[in-house]
């Protein structure tokens, strides 16, 4: 009998990654894109980190405006996290028609609603149905 989640988790679109750019790929990057030097970027990449920790240590959310929110958070065990919400100009431009040129796995169920998507594995799956449990 297979399971809800396992058969949506495989069956759902999914953006075919390239590798991960590291640290030193980026402040390269960064460094050419503003006449910066790459140990002048990673200083104040470092710095910001730090003024965001001392703020939400303080009990203050950081707002970086084009980059997102960053406040703390206390979970249930007593540890704290920070949650982060990235700035809607992160996924407007990231939206942007005719500028994702990856590839999208699964692409042909981009729409597609949960049930749909169990429905299909179920019809092609008659051996290992799924689970009717949420």
């Amino acid at each position: 009998m297979a399971h809800r989640i396992k058969i949506i988790s495989i069956s759902r679109p999914r953006i075919e990654q390239g590798n991960t750019v590291q640290k030193a790929e980026l402040l390269r990057a960064i460094a050419r894109a503003t006449n910066l030097t790459e140990g002048m970027v990673d200083l104040v990449i470092k710095e910001l980190r730090d003024q965001i920790i001392a703020f939400n240590h303080s009990g203050r959310g950081v707002k970086v405006e084009g980059l997102g929110t960053y406040a703390p958070n206390v979970r249930l065990d007593g540890t704290l996290d920070m949650q982060y919400r990235a700035d809607t100009a992160l996924n407007n431009g990231l939206n942007i028609p005719g500028t994702f040129t990856v590839t999208i796995n699964n692409s042909k169920n981009i729409g597609k609603t949960a049930e749909e998507l169990v429905a299909r594995w179920n019809a092609e799956n008659p051996d290992d149905q799924v689970q009717d449990n949420k």
